[in-house]
């Protein structure tokens, strides 16, 4: 019996963070499904390797997400080289670990530039070719967004605010057609990940999580979860699924983190200090090298 073609087959679909990771992941199911990727991210090399295993036709662009012009020209030239995009999956993210208090302003400032701004910038840039294509825009958020996570303070804030962004921008352009989406995203397989769990109180406060909350899954299951959801232009999709069920009890996850640290992180502080993280992740760590090239 034939097989129904994906109703992304032929359509462009641009992914942020395209290098590696969740992105990468994504990049390979969209392309499965016929669809044409244009891949966004730092690592010009990098992002050249993603795309010569794909199946169908891709191009890449490397590109900051917090640079307004260089989005606008990329955005520009992907609709001029591929069509119009029906597809931006804002992806793109980075994240540091450690004490508020004696973070780096300036990495601290740059995971809120990346995760919100960044994601912000991209759908300002891209948002003519979805007004015309009535197109679809998924913004990758976290259970971060929901509940309070100490040692992440960079991060959650960035969530959160990439969440309340999504939420407005679906209800500013809902009645032209242009659909917006949300990925409630807990543990997935990135090295992002596993450049976390090198830091004991990173993986022991991870530990102290219920056993369903703190499994990790792999990239790929997750990118085809998240695939379908933009195949059913989903406004919200949860992984695992059971994260929906925190919406209901979100006002009363904070006290409860809270009441958790202040039993744990006094006998996490005496085993070893705290200290930041830096950017975590192959992607973070290239991406602080590229800030710091003269340009």
């Amino acid at each position: 019996m034939a097989t129904e073609p994906s109703p992304l087959y032929g359509r462009t679909a641009v992914v942020t963070g395209a290098a590696r990771g969740l992105g990468a992941a994504m990049a390979r199911t969209l392309s499965a499904r016929g669809a044409r990727l244009a891949l966004l991210g730092r690592e010009e090399a990098t992002l050249a390797r993603v795309r010569d295993v794909l199946p169908g036709e891709a191009r890449c662009w490397e590109v900051d997400i917090t640079d307004d012009a260089g989005m606008a020209r990329v955005a520009a030239e992907v609709s001029e080289s591929m069509g119009p995009p029906s597809v931006v999956v804002a992806n793109a993210g980075i994240a540091e670990g450690g004490p508020f208090g004696t973070s780096d302003p300036a990495v601290w400032r740059r995971v809120v530039e990346v995760n919100l701004v960044g994601s912000a910038i991209t759908a300002r840039s891209f948002l003519p070719a979805l007004l015309a294509r009535r197109g679809y825009f998924l913004q990758i958020a976290s259970l971060a967004a929901i509940g309070a996570s100490p040692m992440m303070s960079a991060y959650c804030a960035s969530k959160a605010g990439a969440e309340s962004f999504a939420h407005a921008l679906r209800a500013e352009f809902a009645h032209e057609g242009v659909g917006v989406g949300i990925a409630y995203l807990n543990w997935t397989d990135t090295d992002m990940i596993r450049d976390a769990d090198r830091y004991a109180v990173l993986r022991e406060l991870r530990g102290q999580m219920p056993r369903p909350a703190r499994k990790v899954y792999p990239v790929g299951f997750v990118a085809e979860r998240m695939v379908r959801a933009v195949e059913r232009r989903r406004p919200a999709v949860y992984l695992p699924s059971w994260l929906r069920a925190t919406q209901l009890v979100r006002a009363a996850m904070p006290p409860v983190v809270t009441a958790l640290c202040r039993r744990e992180l006094p006998r996490l502080a005496a085993a070893e200090p705290f200290r930041a993280t830096g950017l975590l992740g192959t992607g973070g760590r290239a991406a602080a090298v590229s800030d710091a090239a003269p340009r």
